[in-house]
């Protein structure tokens, strides 16, 4: 019986089919209407073995790969039968592992029968030539058709439009730098690519190219991108079987201006009595804002702690608070401003002293009488008008003159 003769192991591919284990001999041995074909393909493309048996009772069917059956809860393989005796294996993309021998057997308890087809999977990188096998690595052999007339009928060449297996989306790139647009396709025969800006067909100059990676991706790189490379990008992938195509759009910002840090007012020398607080600080201009960084000698500050805090404002301002001051703050202190176009730096020394008591001053003296040639010959105080003028009217009474006034 067929189920004997698959080994008890063997795993139905029709829940529905079932037969009586006796022959009557008034069946009908299965045979095949059409049988399986094979296939040439690149990875990535869909494939359907398929093939028309006929029987009776009706043929339990059974599919392998290379000899190894294939379980008709496999996520990768679809089966099928139709009313019509219409038998599929059908698997959505194709991969290099599936490149094999694929056997369908059908049976019922008249006999058995089975036929071969081959799938030869290929790389998409390789452009309608078999990859060839790495240095050192052996590839495993194929099993053989037990249909031996199998092996002299001609390999079908299926035609597939192209399908794009990835393909990038809007871009927003700035200007003057590189823009790379990336796309994956599959299709047989091998699709040629062109790429449209606006429509326009996009030819190849010091500032457009395209390029196609060993792994098969397709790219137009553009740089420097410019203002005008701004628009709808087309790519068109064609060949006999039809076409495919993607749109996307890309944006051109506009160029950044970097302008190195500069020091428009620089850190100064300062001198602080101890306990007192004391504030370092300097005025920088930079595009884009810089990032700041403050150090005293070879120590430098990451953060603020209770005593020492680190300030700047967005129009430049910079600056770092000490309060109170101790004698351990004493030494030179760098503050630095980095961007992309460079850095600068200032240093500045910072002296702390011993708080000392503020001496009394004393007052002014009074300017008294004295036997000068300027002195009033009266007790009215110095006449400095009548000492030189001595025919001008004399000083008016008065206090004395403070030497202030002198």
């Amino acid at each position: 019986l067929c189920r004997n003769r698959l080994g008890q192991d063997a795993e139905e591919s029709d829940d529905d089919v079932q037969h009586d284990e006796d022959s009557t001999g008034q069946g009908v041995v299965p045979f095949f209407d059409s049988k399986l074909k094979h296939y040439k393909v690149f990875e990535g493309m869909p494939v359907t073995f398929s093939c028309k048996v006929i029987g009776d009772p009706k043929p339990k069917i059974y599919w392998f790969k290379d000899g190894k059956q294939i379980s008709k809860r496999s996520e990768h393989y679809r089966i099928s039968r139709d009313a019509d005796g219409t038998c599929n294996l059908h698997t959505a993309a194709a991969s290099l592992d599936d490149d094999g021998n694929y056997t369908i057997m059908a049976g019922n308890p008249e006999g058995r029968v089975s036929c071969t087809g081959r799938m030869m999977v290929q790389a998409v990188n390789q452009r309608g030539r078999s990859q060839r096998s790495a240095p050192g690595h052996v590839r495993r052999p194929r099993s053989r058709s037990r249909d031996s007339g199998e092996e002299n009928e001609n390999i079908q060449e299926r035609h597939f439009r192209p399908h794009f297996l990835q393909a990038p989306g809007d871009l927003i790139v700035q200007e003057s730098r590189l823009c790379r647009m990336d796309c994956k396709v599959s299709g047989l025969p091998t699709p040629d690519l062109i790429w449209q800006l606006n429509g326009q067909t996009i030819r190849p100059d010091s500032a457009h190219k395209m390029l196609v990676r060993e792994n098969g991706v397709h790219s137009l790189v553009i740089e420097p991108v410019s203002s005008r490379d701004a628009g709808i990008y087309t790519c068109i992938a064609s060949n006999r079987a039809g076409q495919n195509s993607f749109n996307l759009e890309l944006i051109v910002a506009a160029k950044e201006i970097h302008k190195a840090p500069s020091f428009i007012e620089k850190l100064q020398n300062t001198a602080v009595a101890e306990g007192n607080p004391v504030r370092l600080e300097c005025r920088v201009s930079a595009v884009p804002n810089p990032k700041i960084f403050w150090k005293k000698e070879n120590e430098s500050f990451t953060h603020n702690t209770d005593r020492i805090s680190m300030h700047q404002d967005n129009c430049g301002y910079l600056c770092m608070i000490i309060q109170p001051a101790m004698k351990e703050d004493a030494g030179w202190y760098t503050v630095s401003a980095k961007n992309d176009a460079g850095i600068v730096s200032s240093t500045a020394r910072l002296d702390v002293h011993t708080q000392w008591q503020q001496p009394n001053t004393p007052k002014p003296k009074k300017v008294r009488p004295s036997t000068s040639r300027y002195a009033a010959l009266t007790e009215r105080g110095l006449d400095v008008k009548a000492a030189f003028f001595p025919d001008s009217s004399p000083l008016q009474p008065g206090g004395l003159v403070e030497s202030d006034d002198l």
